[in-house]
């Protein structure tokens, strides 16, 4: 095997898994099952990455049934609706047009009454397109806590803590706005667990976190008095239960709303070894709640990858080693990239000189960071190509390194977003 072919078999694995990640076939497999005709009205709301894809579903499945409605997607994430506008805003930093669509979905939410249905889409990337900051907080505000987020290396079970208790429609709050009607809330993963109040901070969920908890948050990475004062503030009256606490596991408004995921990370895995099982690999599907700083968990598959090379150890070659989840990067520099590229620049390094090995790590949703690339690939002899790897990596500028080399990973827009898929191929010696 020769990397070109080795290079091409990881994209055709990734290309299954996006597949097996439609969110369009999720929500018309899930809706086929049901009938909503005894509804008065059926509104559609939501957000998320996936969203223009899970609408088109919903119109398709619900024909005339649907009343309207509006669902926040990232901008260039859109389809062509009748019923359910589409509203595109920033993500992953919200923008205006983001709060006046999440403003909106609120008031469709709150219009609801007994007797009408409210379905409610969410996808990853909701959290960023539901800004709807709780007063007096601006949104302004909220943007620079979700960069200070972001730039700490805070998980995506950290950030949600905290920005669930400065929204005024996350945290189970939509699903308080629209008591007393039904809500069945659509979710496509992108969190490890599948937890419905995770993903997308859980709008129609109970939420288990507290306020305590998201000021132990900015105190463990030491941004509590990097935050501005009025979310500061907000959090500190929260402690002292001065003001509401998000819906708790319980509360009686959650008896007439229903969480469910249709879509995940896992799925996608799955779809994933299938296909490398099919093109001849020995195929491990280690885990899919891979999480923690990048740069180590790209060192512990080059790790494996060498290991599978040189013992046979997990797998003989041919072998396929595929991994998900979530990283976090911690910048130190002021260059360009994401998770999924800053991945295979570290690995890089440590599979330089190794014959027949590729390392592929990509974003479902097509993105990778603030960059127009899904992530990236590396093989052996990346590093013979442009030896100064390290000095990228040192700058977070994993996007210029690749983009050199031509070895970015370029979907555009795939309308899902189930976390991120890494493949290792480890071909057989010649």
């Amino acid at each position: 095997m020769t990397h070109r072919l080795l290079r091409h078999q990881a994209a055709a694995i990734f290309r299954a898994a996006l597949r097996a990640a439609d969110p369009h076939e999720a929500v018309m497999r899930y809706l086929a099952r049901r009938d909503y005709s005894r509804f008065r009205h059926v509104y559609v709301i939501g957000a998320g990455k996936a969203g223009a894809s899970m609408a088109r579903a919903a119109e398709r499945a619900l024909g005339r049934i649907v009343t309207g409605g509006l669902v926040n997607v990232k901008y260039g994430h859109v389809a062509k609706l009748r019923r359910i506008e589409l509203n595109e805003c920033g993500h992953p930093v919200p923008d205006q047009r983001g709060a006046a669509g999440a403003e909106r979905i609120a008031e469709i939410a709150s219009a609801a009454g007994v007797g009408d249905l409210v379905l409610c889409l969410i996808s990853g990337g909701a959290s960023a397109l539901l800004p709807l900051p709780a007063p007096p907080i601006t949104l302004a505000e909220k943007q620079e806590v979700t960069r200070l987020l972001l730039a700490c290396g805070a998980d995506i079970h950290e950030i949600n803590a905290v920005r669930k208790h400065l929204s005024a429609i996350k945290g189970g709050r939509l699903a308080r706005l629209a008591w007393p009607a039904k809500v069945e809330a659509l979710l496509v993963s992108d969190v490890i667990g599948d937890n419905p109040d995770v993903i997308g901070s859980g709008p129609a969920a109970p939420d288990p976190s507290t306020f305590l908890e998201a000021a132990a948050v900015l105190d463990r990475y030491g941004i509590r008095d990097k935050v501005p004062a009025a979310v500061r503030v907000r959090i500190e009256q929260g402690v002292a239960a001065a003001i509401d606490e998000t819906p708790k596991p319980g509360d009686r408004l959650f008896a007439r709303i229903r969480n469910t995921v249709i879509g995940g990370n896992r799925l996608a895995l799955a779809a994933a070894a299938r296909h490398a099982r099919q093109l001849g690999f020995r195929t491990l599907v280690l885990s899919s709640s891979i999480a923690g700083e990048t740069r180590e968990i790209a060192r512990m598959h080059a790790a494996i990858a060498r290991e599978v090379a040189e013992s046979g150890r997990p797998a003989k070659p041919p072998a396929c080693i595929i991994t998900g989840g979530e990283t976090t990067v911690t910048l130190r520099g002021d260059g360009l990239g994401g998770r999924n590229q800053e991945f295979a620049l570290a690995a890089a390094l440590d599979i330089a000189g190794l014959d027949n090995v590729v390392v592929f790590s990509a974003g479902t949703d097509g993105t990778d960071g603030p960059t127009d690339a899904a992530g990236a690939i590396a093989d052996g002899d990346t590093l013979g190509r442009k030896p100064d790897a390290r000095r990228y990596l040192d700058a977070n500028d994993s996007y210029h390194y690749f983009e050199a080399l031509g070895d970015l990973v370029i979907t555009g827009p795939t309308n899902t977003n189930v976390a991120d898929v890494r493949i290792l191929l480890i071909g057989s010696r010649a």
